[in-house]
């Protein structure tokens, strides 16, 4: 009779200590994980032979990728459209209307996109341009 009630009986599974390891090693992972998302855009600057002038405080900047994306002032835009451009720019032109626009663009960058740049820029009704580049070490 004590075999019979033991067949009978279904196994049991205690998920209760499964859960509790789970959420521990969830809680391990939250805490250790660094959540640091560098949204810079590599980018080599071109060489150019003239000193760069003083740089004024208020600046803001756009960066364009050999890819052709587009990041101001460390945000990636969401795409390379000069709508979405000339949007990010007048926001950032609303905010400080003195800041000067400083157009990063990589070396390797098609003409295109520096010149969608431009006419975002003169979209947004920002009149102070000016390009980052290089210091070329050559001398004339």
């Amino acid at each position: 009779m004590n075999l019979r009630g033991r067949r009978n009986r279904e196994p049991e599974v205690n998920l209760t200590p499964l859960i509790d390891v789970v959420f521990l090693m969830l809680i391990f992972f939250m805490v250790s994980t660094t959540f640091q998302h560098d949204a810079d855009l590599s980018i080599q600057l071109p060489e150019a032979g003239v000193e760069a002038g003083p740089r004024e405080a208020a600046t803001m900047q756009l960066s364009i990728s050999a890819e052709g994306e587009y990041a101001l002032d460390g945000r990636i835009l969401a795409d390379n459209r000069r709508d979405t451009i000339v949007r990010a720019l007048t926001q950032a032109r609303e905010e400080n209307p003195e800041r000067q626009l400083i157009v990063r663009a990589d070396a390797r960058t098609p003409h295109q996109n520096v010149v969608r740049a431009m006419e975002a820029a003169g979209l947004a009704s920002i009149s102070r341009l000016s390009f980052a580049t290089l210091q070329s070490e050559e001398t004339d």
